[in-house]
This record gives C-alpha cells, sequence and structure tokens, in this order.
C-alpha cells in the first residue's frame, strides 16, 4: 500500500483551478497566505477550456463576458492586457447586432417584419417581469411565461412566436426547458453594456490568475474533512492538514457522490445545492471553406417547429479568423443528442442550415463538439435553479462552516450574475474577503 504523505505548510488549500478557486488563491497569496490550489484535471481553467488548431483559438466553455459596464471581470481583463471583440449577442438578445430571422416556412423574413417580432418580444418581456413577480412558490419559468401571454391576450400565431422565442432562451441562456427552471431562474438575467468575446481565447485570463500561484494539477479531491478551526484535504497519496479549505468544484460534482464532506454539510447547505441542478448545454462550432451567409449578418434564427434544436447560429468568422458558425445544442436537444457522434450532430445541423441556404451550404472543414455533461469533472456546462429552488441558496451554499475552516465558492454560489465567468470571480473574490477579514480591491488580482 503506497504510503500518504502528509503536508502541514500551507494556511489554505483551495480546491479547483477555474477562474473562483485562482482569484481566491491569488488574493489571498497576495495578502502573505500560504496557499496551495489542487486540480483534478491537467490543465487550469475549469469550465473556461480554449483548444487551439488551425490558427483559431475556440473557447470550449465560456466565451463571453455578458455586460462590461461596472464589471469587475471586465475591470480585469483590460488590465492583463487580453484582447476582446464586441459582439453584443450571447445573451439571446432579439435584436441589437443584426440577426437574419428565418420564419416557419424558412422565409427570410424583411426588415419591418423582423423589427415588429423584436418589439413583440420586448413587450412581452415587460410583462414577463409582472408575471414572475407574481408567480407563486414551485412555479416554473413556463408558467409565467404562459401567464404573461394570456396577459396579453394576441392571435395563436404571434403568442407561438414568442412563446418558442422565449422558451429558446431559458434553453440557450441555462441550459434547461422552461419547464424545469425555476419561474426566478432568469431574474439575475442582466446585461450592461456591450458583450465581448475573446480571438485569441478566454483561457488567457486563468493563465494570468495562475502566474505565480503554486497550482498542482492531477490532484483529484474526494473527500474535505473539517471541524472548527481547520480541514483535511485528501487526494491519492497526499493529505493536507490546513486552517481552510476552499472548495470550488461545480455543482454536478458536489452532487454526484464522488466528493464527500466528513461531517456531511449542514442540512440549510444540503437543501441549498438540492435547488441547484447541473444544466446540459453542449456548443457545436462548424467551420466552412467559405462564407454562404450575409457577411453583414451576426446571428442566423429560424422559427418555427422547424427550429426546435437548431435555431440559431453565431457568426464567428471575425473572431476565428476563418468562416465559423456557432450554435447550441441546449437543454432538451443536448439530453437527446448526448449519445451522438459529433459526426451525427454535424449532419443534423447542417440539414437543418440546407433548410434555409440549399447547396450554397457546403461541407464543413471542421467540427467541434463539447461533451460537458460527460466531464466527470463538470458533469454540465453550469447550473440552473429548479422549480422551487430559492435564490437565497445561492447565497446559503456560500455560508462559511467550522468557523472559517471550510467555504465553497464558484459561479453557482454568486446570486447576482451566476452561470458566468463574472460570478465565479466575484465568489473568489467574496470568499477571499472572507478569510482576510476585510475589504480587498478587486486591482489586488492585477496590481
Amino acid at each position: 500500500m503506497a504510503q500518504t504523505q502528509v503536508d502541514r505548510e500551507f494556511d489554505t488549500v483551495v480546491i479547483g483551478a477555474g477562474v473562483a478557486g485562482l482569484t481566491a488563491a491569488r488574493l489571498l497569496a497576495r495578502a502573505g497566505q500560504r496557499v496551495v490550489v489542487l486540480e483534478a484535471r491537467d490543465r487550469i481553467g475549469g469550465r473556461l477550456h480554449t483548444e487551439r488548431a488551425g490558427g483559431s483559438a475556440t473557447d470550449l466553455g465560456a466565451s463571453w463576458i455578458h455586460g462590461v459596464d461596472n464589471n469587475p471581470l471586465a475591470d480585469a481583463v483590460e488590465a492583463f492586457g487580453l484582447r476582446t471583440l464586441e459582439f453584443t449577442v450571447g445573451s439571446y438578445q432579439p435584436d441589437g447586432r443584426p440577426i437574419a430571422y428565418y420564419g416557419p416556412e424558412g422565409q427570410r423574413l424583411d426588415p419591418f417584419e423582423s423589427q415588429a417580432f423584436a418589439a413583440d418580444v420586448h413587450a412581452f418581456d415587460e410583462v414577463l417581469a409582472g408575471a414572475v413577480a407574481r408567480a407563486e412558490a414551485g412555479s416554473s419559468y413556463s408558467d409565467a411565461l404562459e401567464a404573461a401571454l394570456r396577459e396579453l391576450a394576441w392571435d395563436a400565431e404571434r403568442a407561438e412566436r414568442v412563446r418558442e422565442f422565449v422558451r429558446h432562451r431559458s434553453e440557450e441562456q441555462y441550459g434547461v426547458s422552461a419547464d424545469l427552471l425555476d419561474a426566478h431562474g432568469l431574474d439575475d438575467d442582466a446585461i450592461e453594456g456591450d458583450e465581448v468575446v475573446f480571438p485569441d481565447g478566454y483561457d488567457e485570463l486563468a493563465t494570468r490568475l495562475a502566474d505565480g500561484i503554486d497550482v498542482r494539477l492531477l490532484r483529484e479531491v474526494r473527500c474535505v474533512e473539517w471541524h472548527e478551526g481547520g480541514a483535511t484535504v485528501h487526494t491519492d497519496g497526499e493529505t493536507f492538514v490546513v486552517a481552510r479549505a476552499i472548495v470550488t468544484v461545480p455543482v454536478g460534482v458536489l452532487r454526484s457522490g464522488d466528493f464527500a464532506f466528513e461531517p456531511p454539510l449542514p442540512e440549510q447547505h444540503r437543501a441549498a445545492l438540492e435547488g441547484l441542478e447541473m444544466n446540459a448545454f453542449e456548443k457545436v462550432f462548424l467551420r466552412f471553406p467559405e462564407r454562404f451567409w450575409d457577411a453583414s449578418v451576426s446571428v442566423i434564427r429560424r422559427q418555427g417547429s422547424a427550429g426546435e434544436w437548431w435555431h440559431s447560429w453565431y457568426d464567428l468568422t471575425e473572431a476565428h479568423g476563418a468562416p465559423t458558425l456557432l450554435t447550441f445544442a441546449a437543454g432538451p436537444a443536448a439530453i437527446a443528442t448526448r449519445a451522438w457522434s459529433d459526426a451525427r450532430i454535424a449532419d443534423s445541423v447542417l440539414a437543418a442550415l440546407r433548410e434555409l441556404y440549399g447547396d450554397a451550404v457546403a461541407d464543413p472543414e471542421s467540427i467541434t463538439v463539447t461533451r460537458w455533461q460527460d466531464d466527470p469533472f463538470a458533469r454540465g456546462a453550469y447550473a440552473y435553479k429548479a422549480v422551487g429552488a430559492r435564490t437565497e441558496d445561492r447565497e446559503t451554499l456560500a455560508d462559511p462552516l467550522g468557523s472559517g475552516a471550510l467555504h465553497l465558492s464558484g459561479e453557482a454560489t454568486w446570486a447576482e450574475d451566476p452561470a458566468t465567468v463574472t460570478g465565479a470571480l466575484c465568489s473568489g473574490h467574496r470568499v477571499a474577503e472572507r478569510v482576510l477579514g476585510r475589504e480587498v480591491r478587486f486591482a489586488e488580482l492585477w496590481e
């Protein structure tokens, strides 16, 4: 039997080298703490992961900053000198950048028709806000959606076009059907300012945050023992005895049974965790020999039943330097196609595109499909509020335990902007403040 090495030289163990973990570790280390980061993967970044091939940087995980105004993440990116590109369509807006809408029969909507539809979505959203505010506990986003449509009393065709758009928005925003998302599941979805993407790869942020930090890869943690005033963290062959452990693994891992706390988390934390589910959300990138869609169009969007799965394609040509479209297998589509091969998924997407563009759609030069549902260290892309969950569940999950010996952090624990890199960064900052017992300026990350 291999002998276990016991390490007592650190104050804090951070579990997970994603943005939350690296942010916390960097701030603590810069404040004089002895910190080590344990990462199960062979790379840093967590669900921020860039693949580089053929001269392009493809962000398989997070892609956007959803709103750069009043956003510490945008400040960090600027301070670190990361190159960005404005691309304000990443939150399923009905307008903004040019969108080519195609109707249920595959016909291109003219500008007047597109503007009228976008106006309907904006009008609906104003009514929806009231329906969500009045929603009873245990109501779904679908329930609130239908209540708002009843209030508007539109004709069947007009209502159906908005209904499918809003259901797709639930799927693209949180990777889950509107029937399974709590009525308040999109309350936190607020965009301030432009959205940006990263033509050189988003993972540069993780590289900058990890600079100078003791990060140890291929260290899978399966158990954290905690008590008043201390914690013991176990990996294969190593044990770390520290004053505190900061756990930043995704909700999917926390709920999997492969990650244990001794003693178990208290009831309020377990209840909060049960209200959060990991989603089903995958990306499909198709790189073509030439562009067959209008160069002035940022998004292609299909209405009607033919767009049940493949309804939105985003033009990444400017970011990738080659004609590239991104679509999402989101919610029901991700679940249904989970066992499909990349080639079968691509064939399905191409068939949908050829209904609109015919023979102009050439075979792609490359296809990339993400598999976050099958990733043992993620088990989904990010967390959503299941029906009946409360907004405060996220904050409860982050409440320190054992007089500060155990902290949970990550995008799922940040109530104001969860499911984003901003949420991850802010949650890492918050736990650093709690450990240090003082306010910490975000600028301490880069100064």
